[in-house]
């Protein structure tokens, strides 16, 4: 079975990643039952020998497994399951998803208003730099580590040193919470959008438009997450059908 190219179900099909399209077909076996609760599962040498993909890959989604709530890694004894459903509040890093989105709608929406009204010339040239180098990254890891850069840079464009201490903070659960939601939701491109549009709003200095547009951000966050934890459609019984055209691609998906 390889899962390294699929392609998702629907009237306009996207190509999914090849750890989207493993995390599908796990998801879907312990959902239905194939691995119950207790169980352990396959060593990682055989599913990737299963299903056809690296080792990387399937890590990958192992620990998207793991923050949906299904199973839990023990070291040294493997991957058990714990749930046959996802958690409604899947936690990244140290904090739940609740959590990190009610302090970022407290902390960074009215932090994109100040940085719109206190930035500087170097702020803007960052920021417009750091924009520009995500709109031509396609490799997801380094997308998301500029993502958290992104995020820290409007908060330095605030001129407080606490707004910046408090993404410090949490960087490493909002780097977890970008990659699941890139690797997943094809997010990578709309963020681009979204985050253009909080930049442009700084340089107009307008506090009301940067404000509504990191709003507008964190909403698209929160809805991504919602469709990947808790989507409409949840039959998983088949894997994704295997793309006869295109070429085989492990890298992120694309939008």
């Amino acid at each position: 079975m390889n899962l390294s190219d699929s392609q998702t179900a629907g009237s306009v099909p996207r190509r999914v990643s090849a750890m989207e399209a493993v995390l599908g077909h796990l998801r879907g076996a312990i959902e239905r039952g194939e691995y119950a609760v207790g169980d352990k599962l396959p060593s990682e040498a055989e599913l990737c020998r299963r299903l056809e993909v690296s080792r990387p890959v399937l890590r990958e989604s192992l620990r998207a497994l793991q923050t949906m709530g299904l199973t839990v890694s023990r070291t040294g004894k493997g991957t058990f399951v714990v749930s046959n459903g996802p958690v409604d509040d899947p936690t990244f890093g140290d904090y739940a998803a609740s959590d990190l989105l009610e302090v970022r709608r407290h902390v960074e929406i009215p932090v994109a208003g100040y940085a719109a009204v206190r930035r500087t010339p170097e702020d803007l040239d960052h920021l417009a730099h750091l924009l520009d180098r995500m709109e031509g990254e396609t490799d997801t890891t380094a997308w998301v580590a500029m993502d958290t850069l992104f995020h820290l840079a409007v908060a330095q464009a605030a001129q407080n040193p606490v707004f910046r201490r408090v993404i410090e903070e949490i960087r490493d659960a909002l780097a977890r919470q970008s990659a699941f939601l890139n690797e997943l939701g094809g997010r990578r491109e709309q963020s681009n959008r979204e985050h253009r549009a909080i930049v442009e709003a700084l340089i107009d200095g307008s506090e009301h438009d940067a404000t509504e547009a990191m709003a507008h951000h964190l909403d698209r966050v929160e809805t991504t997450l919602t469709e990947i934890v808790r989507p409409e459609r949840t039959d998983h019984t088949d894997p994704p059908t295997e793309s006869p055209t295109a070429p085989p691609t492990e890298g992120g998906p694309q939008a």
